[in-house]
């Protein structure tokens, strides 16, 4: 009974607490809330955030463009959507990641920064690779070459999280999303339109050489980062003075660095963790299971490569990033839940822009429109999600529980992306737009629940 107490009045005081913060940091004013951005830590989260992006146009938008180039089929671009499951599944060795040293690399860098530079060796090899490639004959080598840019991204992104949580106080993570963003759309720029230009101009090969060597960013600002001040080096696996038998001490490690994440979680929130959970996957269900078919639906439609990388890269970057940097002063002045709301009703509304520009057809004007307001609602939505999927993060686990919430952030629309081919081939563009916006009213629904109970 003592103990049943004490966790209510734990929850209770951890409610007030909540409460308290959310109140003041509404009264901070706009010239104090725009300070969270003269942290130094910002600055290399921007840096960090151009690395993470990368390799994620390479396996997705950009490799369906390549694709599209060589008549591979609507139905077998769409199923390509599936190696970014491997986002997905990353917190099946976010433990390893979280909690196993790497040899030499771990006690020069830390337990971070190595994980970083681990996947980030994996991007550069795997895209070198895949840039030898040639897609009339040889498919099956790049979806495995895809699958392992993707893994060694995922893996890179497991340690980048962790690092952004920990680095920082929880008063500056919509800062530090935002500058996260920043670099991440800024990556998504030069793979995107950078790629198509190159592409344009040169070749496929040559484009994605050059987006090995953008890598090298990545690899200068782990070098250049500061490791967390209360970084501590991972226990062994193996304790080979401990009197426990190594199948014991490996059941502990597993029960300690497995089992007890996911545990502390559901400990911490009830029965409303599952209310948690099922928004964490709804709430990008609709821009993901859309951003497979975008360039195959600008290519039908009329648009050279050129224009795609001018318009929809560069234009579309410009308003992600304005997008982010407004969603991180909301976050910094209103706290999380309202920018939260604010970005599902933007997200969920812009796929109909997206059905008049398909029953219009080439209309460069209308692209222009489509595409801005589609970026500027994704910066404002992944922006507050960050922050939020940043406090639910308990940071005894940093990297398992927020592997965790980001796999799951996009499982279901990485899932239902590979069958978005064969729903254009069936219906056309404009139905297809139209499912992408109803499947985002279910995150409408729940973020309005999340910020009355919040209130």
């Amino acid at each position: 009974m003592k103990t049943t107490v004490s966790h209510c009045n734990s929850k209770t005081s951890a409610i007030k607490l909540l409460s308290t913060i959310e109140s003041d940091i509404e009264k901070l004013s706009w010239a104090q809330a725009l300070k969270v951005y003269s942290q130094p830590s910002v600055v290399i989260m921007l840096l960090l955030g151009f690395s993470a992006g990368l390799p994620f146009l390479l396996v997705f938008s950009t490799l369906t463009a390549w694709l599209s180039d060589y008549q591979v089929s609507k139905a077998l671009i769409g199923f390509f959507g599936w190696v970014g499951i491997t986002y997905s599944v990353k917190f099946f060795w976010s433990p390893v990641v979280d909690r196993i040293q790497l040899p030499m690399l771990g006690r020069i860098l830390g337990q971070r920064r190595s994980w970083i530079l681990f996947g980030q060796l994996i991007v550069v090899t795997a895209l070198l690779a895949m840039s030898g490639a040639d897609p009339s004959s040889q498919l099956t080598m790049i979806a495995v070459y895809a699958v392992m840019v993707a893994f060694g991204s995922s893996t890179q992104d497991i340690a980048i999280d962790a690092y952004r949580i920990e680095i920082l106080e929880q008063r500056y993570q919509g800062a530090m999303a935002a500058a996260y963003v920043f670099g991440y759309r800024l990556a998504l720029l030069v793979a995107g339109a950078g790629s198509l230009y190159i592409a344009d101009w040169y070749s496929w090969s040559v484009a994605y050489q050059v987006m090995a060597g953008c890598m090298l960013i990545g690899v200068v600002t782990v070098m250049i980062a500061r490791r967390p001040s209360g970084e501590k080096t991972p226990e062994p696996l193996i304790d080979r003075g401990s009197s426990l038998s190594k199948t014991a001490q490996l059941k502990n490690w597993l029960d300690q660095f497995v089992v007890q994440p996911f545990a502390d979680f559901f400990r911490r929130y009830g029965r409303f963790a599952v209310t948690i959970l099922l928004f964490i996957g709804i709430y990008r269900l609709s821009d993901i299971a859309m951003g497979v078919m975008a360039n195959p639906f600008y290519l039908d439609l009329g648009f050279s490569k050129s224009e795609i990388a001018s318009v929809a890269k560069l234009f579309g970057f410009v308003m992600t990033i304005a997008g982010a940097g407004f969603c991180g002063v909301l976050v910094a002045k209103y706290g999380v839940h309202k920018p939260l709301l604010l970005g599902a009703v933007l997200v969920a509304s812009t796929n109909l822009i997206f059905c008049l520009l398909a029953e219009t057809g080439y209309n460069l004007n209308l692209l222009i429109i489509a595409i801005s307001a589609d970026n500027l609602s994704a910066g404002i939505a992944s922006t507050a999600f960050l922050a939020y999927l940043a406090g639910l993060t308990n940071t005894s686990y940093t990297a398992t529980q927020y592997a965790l919430f980001s796999s799951l952030m996009t499982l279901p629309g990485k899932f239902f992306s590979g069958f978005s081919g064969v729903l254009v081939d069936a219906y056309g563009y404009t139905e297809f737009f139209l499912i992408a916006a109803a499947l985002g009213l279910p995150a409408i629904i729940l973020s309005a629940y999340l910020l009355k109970r919040q209130l």
